[in-house]
């Protein structure tokens, strides 16, 4: 451990088991980092497989967790909450080791289970508003029971984030209900679904106790603090999937708010009351700590779309060069790759552009522009829903770092947007960790920092609404957006 000197006040620890990298941050009351740490991870692809050996989860947070709390005293650190990929499951034995790889949240394998498990749940999903798909955890399990080892007695399911909580108390921690949701957990009812279970031949037995996110799993063991420099006796609170813990870091928690995550794709996530109905299936509710809804969507379309088109290129010398083409002549619906899947679906729907731009720069303003009108679309289906959109508007991901794009989405919005300096899932996980699932939209506002608040160009708008129509016009002419949305559209664009 440490014998530094902590910055003054406590901290609470912020961890992101993702994909390529563990991730651990170490927040201060006021939202300050105090330390950080990140260590690569490494997976195996193939085809629908992906996979990674869950064994370096561990080795890599001890490299992560120790660089973060360098310099900071053992006695400062208060919490700390994991937020993993969702979806991503594997079978370990009754004292945690791996019987198998984990399959990680977008391993494609289990598209026979997925059928089998809606065929057999479709009472419940119809209840719940979605469907399973072969990424989620519960098709996963399925096939890990069909293609993995025999199971010695003891064995059971662990989620990506159960196999940090596990070795940082020592023993078999609970699962959180965010992580839980792709397994097949019921939200409205706060039970795994034991007829479904049993249908598809899934023993109850292998499954976790679920808690609500910000429940305290237990303490930091002796021989994990030993391993990590995490101080044995810290509080390890339940935590969340990484997107909800994204919302968190991005401080959209009251009702009405929302965080639009800008990144290769577009993903909106809010917070409602109540769990909307959603007739077209495009979006999924988590559930918050204090039992509020996160409904979330996933577009196709993004910054992915820019980057395929300008490669290598000096993005924010097109972004100043864009500013002459508002609206651009012509107009883009920039998916990144074939279909659409929210505000609408449209498995057939392939990228293009209404008219031709004349040059590199005007090119460049559709596609910014054309990612705007999609996220307006996106509010434009979630109003139609019924759900309150008219709460703080934050914008993270990739894309909120250029300043004209920011202003660009305010402009076609009409509406203002914030853009914090920090909105990472391993700060929203501090977040949490300091809150224990209480007052968590309090402790958000005291911890996050924003960098700027933008104000739409009035003038501006008007015009921009003219080629967002024109859009919508050939969005419907195309059979892929209803009538009824693209009306709805219609009409929130009206003066």
């Amino acid at each position: 451990m440490s014998d530094g000197v902590s910055l003054p006040g406590d901290v609470w620890l912020g961890i992101d088991l993702g994909t390529q990298s563990v991730r651990v941050l170490a927040v201060t009351a006021s939202g300050q980092v105090a330390g950080q740490g990140s260590q690569p991870l490494t997976s195996h692809r193939d085809g629908p497989r992906h996979e990674q050996d869950p064994r370096q989860w561990w080795t890599a947070f001890q490299a992560a967790a120790r660089h973060a709390l360098s310099g900071i005293a053992p006695a400062s650190v208060k919490g700390a909450a994991v937020c993993a990929t969702s979806g991503t499951v594997l079978l370990a034995d009754r004292t945690g080791q791996p019987l198998t790889p984990a399959l990680m949240y977008d391993d494609a394998r289990a598209a026979e289970q997925s059928r089998r498990v809606n065929e057999a749940g479709a009472a419940l999903w119809e209840r719940l508003g979605y469907r399973t798909q072969p990424s989620w955890a519960l098709p996963k399990l399925m096939w890990l029971l069909a293609n993995g080892p025999v199971l010695p007695p003891g064995a059971r399911l662990l989620h990506q984030a159960d196999c940090l909580t596990r070795q940082l108390t020592g023993h078999d921690t609970a699962a959180d209900w965010s992580h839980a949701l792709k397994t097949g957990y019921d939200p409205d009812h706060g039970t795994w679904p034991t007829e479904v279970l049993e249908a598809v031949g899934v023993p109850l037995v292998l499954l976790p106790e679920v808690v609500p996110p910000g429940s305290v799993l237990g303490t930091v063991s002796g021989a994990a603090a030993e391993a990590t420099g995490v101080p044995a006796g810290t509080a390890v609170v339940a935590g969340m999937t990484d997107g909800c813990a994204a919302q968190i870091g991005a401080g959209a928690l009251e009702v009405g708010a929302w965080n639009s995550v800008l990144g290769t794709t577009l993903v909106l996530k809010g917070v409602t009351a109540h769990r909307p109905r959603d007739p077209l299936g495009v979006l999924y509710c988590h559930r918050a700590p204090e039992g509020t809804w996160l409904p979330g969507g996933a577009s196709s379309v993004g910054a992915g779309a820019v980057s395929q088109a300008f490669t290598g290129r000096d993005l924010a010398e097109l972004d100043a060069r864009a500013r002459a083409h508002e609206p651009a002549d012509a107009v883009s619906y920039p998916l990144v790759s074939r279909g659409e899947r929210f505000p609408f679906v449209a498995p057939q729907a392939e990228a293009f552009t209404l008219g031709r731009p004349r040059d590199d720069a005007e090119r460049h303003a559709c596609l910014l522009q054309g990612v705007a009108f999609a996220e307006r679309l996106c509010f434009d289906y979630l109003d139609l829903l019924g759900a309150p959109t008219g709460g703080p508007l934050t914008l993270t991901g990739g894309g909120s770092r250029s300043p004209y794009w920011c202003q660009l989405r305010a402009d076609v919005l009409g509406r203002p947007v914030s853009v914090p300096e920090n909105a990472e899932a391993a700060l929203g996980m501090a977040i949490l960790a300091r809150s224990r699932g209480r007052d968590l939209a309090d402790t958000a506002r005291s911890m996050v920092r924003l960098r700027e608040v933008l104000d739409p160009r009035p003038e501006l708008t008007p015009r921009l609404l003219e080629a967002h129509l024109r859009l919508v016009t050939e969005l419907e002419a195309r059979g892929w957006l209803p009538k009824a949305l693209a009306q709805h559209s219609r009409e929130r664009s009206r003066p």
